[in-house]
């Protein structure tokens, strides 16, 4: 039986920035300066218990998310999808927005927004390529054959961006499982972020 949590309830302590220790701190204010957001994400706060759990998450999630030669708005449609497949409601909608925010990267079309155009023509072959495989590497990696690696290099990927790539069907499976145990609500800070 699946058992649900009262909307504004986590299975674990929110930690909110006044009450995190001077690590924890440190660490949230690292998140706010790399994501470029005025607020701690509830996917942190619900760690703010545990720095070294924290610190760890944040690397992984900093350095395989944040940095690296794939843009930055490709790996935020790969999590949305993957999020989006699995039903975790958080990653889904938080990434989705990331993602959307960067749609002009894709197309200077007048309202366009990478979520919606995922599958569309107007998605470069290249990131459509991207998302199906690296969607088929986190829902069943072992699916993943020398042919969908063959297919990324003929989408015009090096190997390095390849395995850059794939790094994020281990970040979102990490990113969603995080989110769905905890439990955790879409920040209200997100909700209000104009469509």
């Amino acid at each position: 039986m699946n058992q649900t949590l009262p909307q504004n309830q986590s299975r674990y302590r929110m930690v909110s920035y006044d009450e995190a220790s001077p690590e924890v701190q440190t660490i949230y204010d690292d998140t706010k300066k790399t994501l470029q957001l005025p607020f701690v994400l509830n996917w942190f706060k619900c760690q703010g218990d545990n720095a070294t759990l924290l610190k760890g998450n944040w690397s992984k999630l900093k350095n395989t998310l944040m940095e690296g030669e794939v843009p930055n708005v490709l790996k935020q449609l790969i999590i949305y999808n993957v999020s989006k497949e699995r039903g975790c409601n958080y990653c889904s909608h938080a990434h989705g927005i990331f993602a959307d925010s960067m749609s002009s990267m894709i197309s200077e079309d007048e309202g366009f927004k990478a979520t919606q155009h995922i599958n569309s023509p107007s998605m470069p072959v290249s990131y459509r390529t991207a998302v199906q495989i690296v969607t088929k590497a986190a829902l069943n990696h072992s699916d993943i054959s020398d042919e969908d690696f063959n297919s990324l290099e003929k989408a015009g990927f090096t190997r390095r961006e390849i395995q850059e790539l794939m790094a994020q069907a281990d970040l979102v499976n990490m990113l969603n499982t995080i989110a769905d145990v905890s439990g955790i609500k879409i920040d209200n800070e997100l909700l209000e972020t104009p469509e």
